[in-house]
């Protein structure tokens, strides 16, 4: 007895010092690999990491000329003060609003483009389409933000004035910049315009995995084109909808920071604060260094619950899952 527990327990070393063998000659194999990534690991590590010690800040009564020694500790008084403050409530509730508004009108466009382009049989066209609408990825929100302007003047010079004046769709100019009911559109629209192409690339790639023959049975059964997209592409792309939806719950509270910060006036205001915004107004400028730090971990914490959430739900449903 003695004897095959001896046994079975040298195969099991045995086995155990086979494993880790093989494991170093993988790495071996792939040393160029591993070279290859050790600066993006780095950067990780210095950009991503290294500046969590700055998160202490929102528990002290942070100076700059004192040392870390010499803080005053106040525990969780900037987080309390946050939910006090009317700017920070406003501003939350328009990072959610700006958020929620280009996350659906981005998914929408994104998937609808994509199932367009998968049906187009004219390479040409196809590709076209797809240049266009990716090229707004590749400009920055500074930029972006100057044509918006531009097109939004609230005179009879601004583009869209002027073409809805023509067409006899407005009697006097709109002042689009000026009215707060437009402004959360007006963002999620941009977004849109910007980023719908690149999005797409996502749900292109997915569909070109799902299996041509299920097509081809599908028009022997007499489908027309709806009832494929219906039964076959967008069953097809559920995963990687899914997946980039999970993606999405972690960016809630990340609006955009560029085009509320130049777009705002005194008019809209009250809608166009985001908590970048409050950080950089109600804490950097008026050196309430505990406060901001307090805001962006907040923030953070919230997208990473959001995160854990959507992927949980995901799990308990069956569905496609980040973990």
């Amino acid at each position: 007895m003695k004897s095959k527990k001896a046994a079975v327990s040298a195969d099991m070393k045995a086995a155990d010092l086979a494993n880790k063998k093989s494991k170093w000659k993988l790495l071996g194999k792939q040393k160029v690999l591993i070279l290859m990534s050790v600066p993006f690991v780095l950067y990780i590590i210095l950009f991503r990491y290294v500046p969590l010690w700055g998160w202490t800040m929102a528990f002290q009564d942070y100076k700059p000329y004192k040392t870390f020694s010499q803080q005053d500790w106040v525990g969780m008084k900037w987080f309390i003060q946050l939910f006090k403050e009317k700017e920070f409530l406003l501003s939350l509730r328009n990072t959610v609003g700006m958020s929620l508004i280009s996350t659906a009108l981005g998914y929408i466009t994104a998937i609808l483009i994509a199932i367009f382009l998968n049906e187009v049989r004219y390479i040409g066209v196809k590709r076209f389409v797809q240049t266009v609408s990716y090229l707004p990825h590749f400009l920055s929100w500074v930029i972006v933000t100057g044509l918006v302007a531009n097109v939004l003047v609230g005179d009879k010079t601004g583009i869209l004035n002027g073409i809805l004046l023509k067409l006899r769709l407005v009697k006097e100019p709109v002042q689009w910049l000026a009215i707060q009911k437009y402004f959360w559109h007006i963002i999620g629209w941009t977004y849109v315009w910007k980023e719908v192409g690149w999005n797409t690339i996502v749900y292109l790639g997915a569909m070109t995995a799902i299996d041509p023959c299920l097509y081809e049975a599908a028009q022997i059964d007499g489908c027309g084109r709806l009832r494929k997209i219906w039964h076959i592409t967008l069953p097809g792309i559920k995963p990687t909808i899914i997946i980039m939806m999970i993606m999405s719950a972690g960016h809630i509270l990340d609006a955009n920071f560029e085009m509320p910060y130049l777009l705002q006036n005194g008019m809209i205001q009250d809608v166009a604060e985001t908590i970048d915004i409050y950080v950089l107004k109600y804490g950097f400028k008026l050196s309430r260094y505990g406060l901001a730090t307090a805001a962006g971990i907040f923030k953070n914490v919230v997208n990473i619950l959001l995160l854990v959430i959507a992927n949980g739900i995901a799990k308990k449903s069956g569905e496609e899952r980040l973990i």
